[in-house]
Formats: structure tokens, sequence, C-alpha cells
């Protein structure tokens, strides 16, 4: 089979690593691709905003799956777009990524299905929001309706931040949430999703801020590591069936039923998980530590989930722990420069148990050259969180990149449990 994969990230190349390892793989093609994906797919410089255009690819190319890796193109309906030319694609359909395209959507979702989250306000009009801060307890969040890239989140702790993130908001014309801050510890959970049924995945942890001791900007994610310890077979249950089941149950309802994977990202509180809000694809960097564990045939679970049989599949994990270092620009989340040269991506590389998945990234005349904001993931797999930690930042320490920066704590709240023996 001939699969196109959508996108140029490190979750793309995790996801080509993963399916360019499939029996039932024949070519894997990408759109647009980075450095790295290249050693695995055709890359090809389609404008993935084209759907018309990715449709005749596909034609041409006789596509058997197109696989969509990042929010964006979910959002502008490519799923609606190709299969109504006959092109199977595994993802939600414009009307089903809502889940992710508006944070307002999901918050009134879950008032109407009961499925626990935040309390909530949504605002069109900047004076009626100004207005509403002065009257609620700190801190408070403050969320972008629409998609922002992972950074379209503010925590204020007093009303001076709060009510400037109302202002930079409306600047930009957005309408925007406001809930209460959910009090707890944050936690990934995927869950392949056909319509009907629910299939999770392994569970993961991400590092969202900037800089060690979680501070700094928010950011699309430093690193993350799988399994996380902290969601329990107890809390798995839990969040399966107060969260998931309940939303792919109310979205089948609505006669928009999803398919793809459903990523909640989750606040643990004392009052059990709560939603913090949903993505509709594999999280990133959570997935390049998915798939460095995930055994079974990952194009065979992404037919099975379009094909709408996930009830007779089932998947298979490695035991060991995954983690993921994440190298980024030096000024990332905000401006950064470009073209700087990578070296000794290679002698990372060829460490045991390592895999480096390229994010931002172009080669060009022979040199690595950085691209984006976040350019690298290293992601190391072992018996132990503790080894997987040392092992990523074993290869991190062979790549020569003075013009990149990362955190060195990636994974410090399950080694913390580890050390404590729980």
């Amino acid at each position: 089979m001939n699969v196109l994969l959508i996108g140029s990230g490190g979750r793309e190349h995790a996801l080509a690593w993963a399916l360019s390892a499939s029996p039932l793989l024949s070519q894997l093609y990408c759109a647009p691709g980075n450095a790295g994906i290249a050693t695995l797919a055709a890359c090809t410089e389609l404008d993935i905003a084209d759907h018309a255009a990715i449709a005749r690819f596909c034609t041409q190319q006789r596509i058997g799956l197109v696989v969509v890796g990042p929010e964006a193109p979910l959002v502008a309906g490519i799923v609606d777009d190709l299969a109504a030319a006959g092109i199977k694609v595994f993802g939600p359909t414009r009307a089903a990524a809502r889940l992710e395209g508006s944070k307002g959507f999901t918050k009134d979702f879950c008032r109407e299905f009961n499925i626990p989250t935040a309390a909530y306000r949504r605002f069109d009009e900047r004076g009626a929001a100004l207005a509403y801060l002065e009257t609620q307890a700190l801190p408070v969040v403050i969320k972008v309706d629409g998609l922002a890239g992972g950074k379209g989140v503010t925590v204020a702790d007093t009303h001076e931040a709060a009510r400037a993130a109302v202002e930079a908001c409306f600047a930009a014309g957005s309408e925007l949430v406001i809930e209460d801050c959910l009090v707890g510890e944050e936690a990934s959970f995927f869950a392949l999703v056909d319509g009907r049924h629910a299939l999770p995945l392994a569970t993961a942890q991400d590092h969202k801020r900037a800089c060690d001791g979680d501070r700094g900007p928010n950011t699309g994610g430093m690193g993350a590591y799988s399994p996380a310890p902290v969601l329990t077979p107890q809390l798995i249950d839990h969040t399966m069936a107060s969260i998931i089941r309940p939303t792919v149950a109310g979205m089948a309802r609505r006669g928009t039923p999803f398919k793809g994977v459903l990523f909640a990202g989750l606040m643990l509180t004392a009052d059990g998980p709560k939603l913090i809000e949903y993505n509709v694809r594999f999280g990133d960097p959570e997935c390049q530590a998915l798939m460095l564990r995930l055994k079974s045939d990952l194009l065979a679970a992404l037919l099975a989930t379009v094909d709408g049989v996930l009830n007779s599949f089932d998947l298979r994990w490695h035991e060991d722990w995954a983690l993921t270092v994440v190298l980024a620009s030096r000024g990332y989340p905000g401006a950064y420069a470009k073209g700087s040269e990578i070296r000794g991506l290679e002698a990372a590389q060829a460490m045991e148990g390592v895999e480096v998945f390229h994010a931002g990234t172009t080669r060009e005349a022979g040199r690595l050259l950085a691209s984006g904001g976040r350019v690298l993931g290293v992601t190391a797999r072992a018996s132990t969180v503790s080894e997987a930690q040392q092992r990523a930042y074993a290869a991190v320490a062979k790549i020569d990149w003075p013009e990149g920066f990362y955190r060195t704590d990636i994974g410090w709240r399950a080694i913390e449990r580890e050390r404590r023996g729980t």
C-alpha cells in the first residue's frame, strides 16, 4: 500500500519512522516533510492547503491511505475533501475537528454531555470579558478560541496579567474562553477512535514550559516521556468511562462521529481527572515517545480506525520507558534565527536505544540546518525512566549546535516517583 503522510514536524518524523516498518507499506510519501523524514519517505513540495492538488497526487500515486499529522489541515477540512474524492484518510472531519479547533465548542460540548472540566464563560466582546475578570478569583485561565500551536493559553496570577491576555486576544480578533484554574498534575491521554469504539494508547506526560523547573513561557512542548506513572490503571478506566467514551458517544449522537486520534489533556484533580482541552491528532513531542514504545503495526492500527473495526483490534507496547528531549532554537517560543548548522547527529543517532526525530530541519549542500523553533527530538528507550533519561541526554551531548537550547530536567516527575518507589 502507498501512504501519504501530511506534515513536517517531529510528530510526523516519528509517524514516518513507525509507518516505514509496516509490512503493509509499499511506498511512503510525505508532504512537505523535513530532512529527517526525507530519509524514510519521498518528500513532495505539495501545498497541503490545496486539497484538490493533494487529491490529484493521491490519484496519480495510487495512495491507499492519507495520514494527517498536524491539526490545521484537519480543522480546514482536508479529510472531508479527500474523502469526497474517494480517498481513504486517517483523521477527523472538519465538524469533528472542532473539538480542537474551538475551545468554546468543546466547553459547551462538555457541559452538554456531562464531561468533567473547569467552569468557564465564553466571550466575543472585550468589555464583557474584562468586566467578568474583575469578579473572578485568581489564578484564572484565558484561552484563545482557536488554533494556537499549543501556546494560546495564559494562566494569570494577577488581574493585570489577565487583562493583558484578554487585550492581546481581542487585538488579534479572536474570541476567548475564561475558565477556572484546575489544580493537580497534568497528563496526556490518547485513544484511537473509529466513530463508535475507542482504543486507549499508552500514556504520556509532556513538559510545556520552556525552562527547567517548569518555568518560562508555554511552548508546544520541550520534552515528554511514556508511560505516565501518575495515570494508574484505575485512573485510565475512570478517564475512559467519564471523558473518552461520553465524547465518542456524544459526537456520534450529534451526527459528527469522530475518527482518528483523540488526545485529552487531563488535570488529575482531587475530584478525579478533568478535561483541560482536546486535541484531534497525536501530541508533539508525546508521539515520539509513544512510537518508540509501540510494538504493533501502526499502519494496521490506522487502517482499523478508518475502517471502523477497532473493537476487534488490540495494540502491544514495549514495557520499556521512552523519553524525548526537544532541542529548540534560542529565542523559542519567541523570535528565533534560522539557518544555523547542526553537527554530530550521526554520533547521537548511533547510540543504542536512541532515535533522533527531526522537527524543524532542512538540508542544503550536505549541511543540516535549523529551520524552525523546535528542531530535534532526541528520544531514548530503556528499562527504567532514569536510564532512558541518561541515555537521551548522553545523545544530546553529542550534538554540536550552539544556537540551540534544551531543558535538562525532562522526566523529573517520573524519576522522583521511581526514587520513592511509587
